[in-house]
């Protein structure tokens, strides 16, 4: 998956706003306040995602050279997803989906309340 079709699937997602905390390169997806998909927007190799940890050690067996423990992250939660490896776009879209449902579960009940009112 290439740089426009990640930003364009993080950004269909409700509510999800594309922001810059900690530098001029590191882009990161958040819903209500709260990340769930990173990438190098200056040299887009692939992203970070919030994985269920079960799931998580599962794709990094499947596919050990395209889904890596995620890279200045929790490694027990988030998978490197790389770009060009051999992780097929629809699971590559998947899993950032399934990143967005895990940081909407662990919202706040008001916070959710809030992103319901938004659909």
């Amino acid at each position: 998956m290439h740089i426009e079709a990640f930003r364009a699937h993080c950004l269909s997602k409700l509510a999800a706003e594309e922001t810059f905390p900690f530098d001029d390169r590191t882009l990161v997806y958040k819903v209500m306040g709260k990340m769930f998909a990173i990438c190098d927007v200056d040299e887009y190799k692939g992203f970070n995602a919030k994985c269920d940890p079960e799931r998580a050690i599962e794709l990094r067996e499947q596919y050990p050279e395209g889904i890596l423990p995620g890279w200045h992250s929790n490694k027990k939660h988030w998978n490197t997803i790389v770009a060009h490896a051999n992780v097929p776009d629809e699971l590559q879209r998947e899993l950032i989906d399934h990143s967005y449902e895990l940081v909407v579960a662990g919202l706040s009940r008001k916070l959710r309340d809030a992103l319901n009112e938004l659909s």
